[in-house]
């Protein structure tokens, strides 16, 4: 070991043998010189090897409003204009500024099969209208994050109108105005990665029970009003589960 490194040194007088710091020239104990100066101190720290230079991250050009490094989540554009559309219709409905009578699901179709998509748009309570829409702005709001807006269309076209058409081909005189079905199948295609999660017993993000909750309050809107098709709601729910199965198939989470 170096003499710089040393703890302690012996005082050299024979009768005070004392350690003393390797720092000092006398001893403390007994005045012998010890040395003639005190050692130099290595300012210079412990030695660091050069390492190349690391590349500064670099991202792409920030959009509007965005935080550096982070990216915003995209508006639910889709969403909004299906609860607009739906709005826009009601005020254009109660106002008589327009006969939507061609529209509904209400009686035979012949060959106006494209009732069975405009009819999601038309309610005749307002009640009715808010609990489906609330809906609808979740769980359309949610797949559009994980799907994006044309997924989100396009599971709202298929639903709705699988829940309508199921109610057209089941009933004599079919009735199934508003889109009780939509909101269900947006519904049940959100929660099928979950349940999938839930019955391999890994973890998952959402909300069973507060989902089951809002698909129980749709499920009985036509216990309340009689323009609601509870068949429309049942194609709805199974056309959502089984959109859900397919998708989460094809794009993991």
């Amino acid at each position: 070991m170096s003499r710089g490194a040393e703890l302690f040194v012996v005082c050299p007088n024979p009768e005070c043998r004392s350690e003393v710091s390797p720092y000092v020239t006398e001893c403390p104990y007994c005045g012998t010189r010890v040395r003639k100066r005190a050692p130099k101190l290595d300012r210079r720290g412990p030695s660091r090897r050069p390492r190349g230079r690391r590349p500064a991250p670099s991202l792409s050009r920030l959009r509007p409003d965005e935080i550096p490094g982070i990216r915003p989540e995209a508006r639910p554009y889709a969403t909004g204009a299906l609860v607009l559309v739906s709005c826009a219709v009601w005020i254009v409905g109660k106002g008589g500024l327009v006969s939507l009578s061609s529209l509904p699901v209400n009686g035979p179709l012949g060959q106006e099969w494209w009732r069975v998509l405009t009819t999601q748009f038309l309610y005749v309570s307002g009640v009715y209208m808010f609990g489906a829409l609330l809906a609808v702005g979740i769980f359309g709001w949610l797949l559009e994050r994980r799907y994006g807006p044309v997924g989100v269309l396009v599971l709202f076209a298929l639903t709705g109108a699988g829940g309508a058409g199921l109610e057209v081909a089941l009933q004599t005189y079919p009735v199934a105005f508003g889109g009780n079905g939509a909101a269900l199948g947006l519904l049940c295609a959100w929660a099928v990665p979950d349940l999938m999660a839930r019955i391999r017993g890994t973890d998952y993000e959402g909300d069973l029970l507060g989902v089951g909750v809002i698909a129980a309050a749709l499920a009985l809107i036509p216990l309340a009003r009689d323009e609601a098709s509870a068949l429309a709601g049942l194609g709805g729910a199974v056309a959502g589960l089984l959109a859900g199965l397919v998708l989460a198939r094809l794009s993991p989470r």
